[in-house]
C-alpha cells in the first residue's frame, strides 16, 4: 500500500475534479484551508501530500509541514501546544505558507475542535490547515465553515482495475480474470482494502483466482449463496439446517455475511428460484406441476417486502448480540415462509 501510494497529484486516478481545483490554488498560490472528506482508501491523504510535495522541497518538509494523525495525541493541549507554535511561527528565508495536516479529525475532541477555530482564523496569514475525515458530521460547523470541502466518494471499478493492473504487473502477480472482479467487489471502492486483499491471497494461494480471495477474506463464495437458497427453499426445515450449519462450520462463516449476501439476492429481484416441491404435492393439476418444473419464478413485491422486513429484524437482533443458531432457525424459517405464499399464490 505504501510502496504504491501517488507521490504526485498527476499519479492519482480518482476526482480528477477535485484534483483539477486544488491544482489551481496551488498554481495561483491560494490555497485556502480544506476538508477532505469521505470513506477510507479513496485517496485524500495521497491527496494533501502530494500537494505538500508539490509546494515544499525535500528538505524543506520537515520544518513547513506538520502532520498530525488520530494515533497522536490530540486534545486541547496539543492545539494550544504543539499546533499553536508552529502555526504562529514564520520562517526566516522561505516566503509562502505552512501547512498543518490534521488526519481523521473526527477523532479529535469538541474541545480541541473548538480550540482549533481560534488557532485558524488567526494565522490564516502564515499556515493553512487541511482537515481529513470520513464523517463530516464529527466535525463542528465552525470548523467546517472556515474550510474549503471536498468529498471523496468511493472509487469506481473502472478507475481501479488499471490502478490494481498496474500493481499485478510490477509485482508479477497471477490474477485470473474472475480474481480482479471479486478483489473489485469485495473492496467497495476503497483502493487500500483492494491492494491488501490482493497482497495476503498472493502470498496465501500463489495465484489470486475468486475462490481464493473469498477464501482468505472469509467471504461467502456465490456458489455457497446459492446452495443455502436452494436448502432453503427446496429442503424441509431440519435437513436445511443441518446442511446450512455444515456448511458454516466447514467455511468458518458469519451468518451476519451470509445474511448480506442474501439480501443482496432478495433485494436486486430477477434471480429466479426453482420450485421443486411441488412435485410432492400430488392433489396439484399435472398441468400445472409442469408448467412450474418448465419455468422459474420471482418473489411476488408483496412477499419480497415481507421477506426483506423478516431479514432486517435478523439482522437487528444479530447486532444485539444474539444466538446465531437461533438467527439460523428464524431465517430458515423466514424463506420456507415465502415458499409456501408463492406456492399459495400460484
Amino acid at each position: 500500500v505504501e510502496k504504491y501510494r501517488p507521490q504526485a497529484l498527476s499519479e492519482l486516478v480518482s476526482h480528477r475534479d477535485i484534483l483539477s481545483t486544488v491544482q489551481r490554488f496551488i498554481s495561483e498560490d491560494r490555497l485556502p484551508h480544506l476538508l477532505l472528506y469521505g470513506p477510507p482508501g479513496t485517496g485524500k491523504t495521497s491527496t494533501i501530500l502530494a500537494c505538500a510535495r508539490q509546494l515544499y522541497r525535500e528538505r524543506e518538509f520537515g520544518s513547513m509541514v506538520l502532520e498530525l494523525n488520530a494515533s497522536d495525541d490530540r486534545g486541547i493541549d496539543i492545539v494550544r501546544g504543539p499546533i499553536l507554535s508552529f502555526a504562529s511561527t514564520r520562517t526566516i528565508f522561505k516566503k509562502g505558507f505552512k501547512l498543518v495536516i490534521l488526519d481523521e479529525a473526527d477523532a479529535m475532541t469538541q474541545d480541541a475542535q473548538n480550540a482549533l477555530r481560534r488557532v485558524i482564523e488567526k494565522f490564516t496569514e502564515n499556515t493553512r490547515f487541511c482537515l481529513i475525515c470520513n464523517y463530516l458530521s464529527k466535525i463542528i460547523p465552525a470548523l467546517q465553515s472556515r474550510c474549503t470541502r471536498f468529498r471523496f466518494g468511493p472509487l469506481t471499478p473502472e478507475l481501479m482495475v488499471p490502478r490494481l493492473q498496474h500493481v499485478i504487473q510490477e509485482e508479477g502477480v497471477d490474477v485470473t480474470e474472475d480474481g480482479m472482479k471479486a478483489l473489485v467487489t469485495l473492496s467497495s471502492g476503497d483502493m487500500r482494502r483492494a491492494l491488501n486483499i490482493l497482497q495476503s491471497t498472493f502470498m496465501a494461494f500463489g495465484k489470486v483466482t475468486e475462490e481464493n480471495v473469498y477464501t482468505c477474506t472469509g467471504h461467502p463464495l456465490k456458489s455457497d449463496i446459492a446452495n443455502i437458497l436452494d436448502w432453503m427453499l427446496n429442503q424441509d426445515f431440519s435437513t436445511a439446517y443441518r446442511q446450512i450449519m455444515e456448511l458454516k462450520t466447514l467455511k468458518g462463516l458469519a451468518l451476519q455475511d451470509i445474511l448480506t449476501e442474501i439480501h443482496l439476492f432478495v433485494h436486486r429481484g430477477g434471480h429466479r428460484v426453482w420450485l421443486w416441491m411441488i412435485l410432492e404435492r400430488p392433489n396439484l393439476p399435472l398441468a400445472l406441476t409442469e408448467c412450474f418444473l418448465l419455468s422459474t419464478v420471482d418473489f411476488p413485491p408483496s412477499i419480497r417486502i415481507q421477506l426483506l422486513i423478516k431479514l432486517a429484524d435478523i439482522e437487528y437482533r444479530l447486532a444485539a448480540g444474539t444466538s446465531e443458531k437461533i438467527q439460523l432457525s428464524s431465517l430458515i424459517a423466514a424463506f420456507q415462509v415465502t415458499r409456501d405464499l408463492v406456492v399459495a399464490e400460484a
